[in-house]
């Protein structure tokens, strides 16, 4: 499509769905800024590299909301975002190396997404049903007639996880950041909540957090490398901040175990249509 009003229209809708996902789900919001930009006219490099400065307001407005709240490790933030912001450069500085025109990266992130979307569904089935079994219904005590509230499960904290794994997670998912310019998020959600067991609401906020970090030398180094249309960008970015406080918004309302179903389902949905749209675009 070419540059005009209704080209910009529709990328300032864009921008709104991209910060309430980024809001909602903690991903940044590129899962769905990249292929918008895709459909638009963008070629797929530029599209992975416009994306990153358009992730930055929305996540910073995200992460602002989720401060009121209570609901970021700062702890986790401290050991994630260091080696991931490195990861960040280098993926970025990869993205030019990566055969395909940007094709394969796509492909890629729809691997990616749908894996997650896979762990983050059968994980949290699992978890219901060991809290089922751990927790159980309300007993009686044999030596008074009052009931027995059921124990709760065990459940891990961040102090208790080594910070290797945190910064594991932060280096794939700093990599990926800049190498496909998705924000990392969809490796931190699905990340936090195995290897540390974090609550999904507070998995989604200090991804978020962590998304912020990500995006600014990743942005850097695509705008070096001549990778970023400012405009698209910019229009973006327009749509992204109250689309944000809208998604954290919804996020701090909605139920654990329901959110937990609706980021899996979604990340699954966005791999097919990732997916799809490349290699339609591959065939062509």
């Amino acid at each position: 499509m070419d540059p005009g009003p209704l080209r910009d229209a529709l990328t300032v809708l864009a921008g709104v769905a991209t910060g309430a996902l980024s809001g909602l789900f903690g991903v940044g919001g590129a899962v769905i800024s990249t292929p918008a930009i895709r459909a638009l006219g963008a070629s797929a490099l530029v599209a992975v590299g416009t994306t990153l400065p358009s992730i930055i307001p929305g996540a910073a407005s995200g992460t602002a909301r989720y401060v009121r709240e209570h609901l970021i490790d700062w702890r986790v933030v401290a050991w994630t975002a260091p080696l991931g912001i490195i990861a960040a450069v280098a993926g970025s500085i990869l993205s030019r190396v990566v055969p395909g025109e940007g094709h394969l990266l796509m492909l890629l992130t729809a691997g990616l997404l749908g894996f997650s979307a896979w762990r983050m569904y059968t994980s949290g089935r699992a978890a219901d049903e060991a809290e089922a079994r751990t927790t159980g219904p309300a007993r009686a005590d044999p030596e008074s007639d009052a009931e027995v509230a059921p124990v709760a499960p065990f459940g891990t904290t961040s102090a208790e996880v080594a910070p290797v794994r945190f910064a594991a997670v932060g280096l794939v998912a700093g990599l990926l950041s800049g190498l496909l310019g998705v924000g990392g998020g969809i490796v931190m959600v699905p990340g936090f909540t195995q290897v540390a067991r974090v609550p999904i609401k507070e998995a989604i906020a200090t991804s978020l957090a962590c998304v912020a970090l990500f995006a600014v030398p990743g942005t850097v180094t695509h705008a070096l490398l001549g990778d970023i249309d400012w405009r698209f960008a910019l229009l973006l970015a327009v749509g992204v901040v109250p689309g944000a406080r809208l998604g954290a918004a919804l996020t701090v309302r909605t139920s654990d175990r329901r959110l937990r179903t609706v980021v899996a389902l979604f990340l699954g949905l966005t791999a097919v249509l990732y997916a799809g749209g490349e290699l339609v675009a591959l065939v062509r």
